[in-house]
């Protein structure tokens, strides 16, 4: 039949201050190198906050303030950072997160909505996490997200101005309507085709066998690229 492509786009919604969220695009990497059909998967990075309640332009301290919100000892949040820390690391990551600084990332997402119509979305979402996590450089601000985007090939004062004047605001506002919508309480959460989901950073197998099952489902829909959401 003329014109038809099977395809699968996976939706993922995470923040780039959210540690599980680097494991778990990692899982998703790696499920994705034993998926047979991964040249036929669209990979789309979708906006989400930790703590939307930071306001805009301040840092602090990752460790304190955790423990502060939870109510627990900053022993107790350092040992569950420790646990987080050895996750990770079994993924090829490397976390320092008692030392972490976080603060508010609505920058952050109008950057990698930007870099989505640039064709770059994939590459400056890696690096605004490895920025964060293994490098401890700030993604809060426009100067250092405009020298990570720099890296990643975009166009410096096209990066300022578009974070100057918040063009892509309303399209990450609108990533996280949809994501209460969706039922999404915490990141990652991944959906596929609107169909699936997986909440959290799931183990690999898992994530391959949604992909194996929203495939098999192109078959049975006949799914065409043309004209899907």
């Amino acid at each position: 039949m003329t014109g038809l492509v099977r395809s699968v786009r996976i939706e993922v919604w995470s923040d780039v201050v959210c540690p599980w969220c680097y494991i778990g695009k990692r899982r998703l990497e790696a499920a994705l190198e034993r998926f047979p059909h991964r040249d036929e998967v669209e990979v789309v990075w979708r906006s989400f906050q930790l703590d939307p309640g930071t306001p805009e332009g301040e840092t602090h301290r990752t460790l304190p303030a955790l423990a502060a919100r939870f109510g627990r000892p900053v022993e107790d949040v350092r040992g569950m950072m420790r646990h987080v820390e050895e996750t990770a690391a079994g993924e090829g990551l490397h976390y320092d997160l008692a030392s972490g600084v976080s603060g508010n990332t609505l920058l952050a997402h109008e950057l990698i909505h930007l870099a989505a119509e640039r064709g770059l979305q994939g590459a400056v979402k890696e690096r605004l996490l490895h920025a964060h996590f293994e490098e401890g450089r700030s993604v809060f601000d426009v100067d250092s997200l405009a020298a990570l985007a720099v890296e990643v090939g975009l166009d410096e004062a096209e990066v300022r101005a578009a974070l100057t004047d918040h063009r892509y605001r309303a399209a990450v506002l609108d990533d996280l309507r949809t994501a209460q919508e969706l039922g999404a309480t915490g990141v990652p959460f991944f959906v596929v085709d609107r169909r699936y989901g997986a909440a959290g950073a799931q183990p690999v197998d898992l994530l391959l066998q949604v992909l194996e099952r929203a495939w098999a489902d192109t078959a049975r829909s006949g799914q065409q690229v043309a004209g899907r959401p």
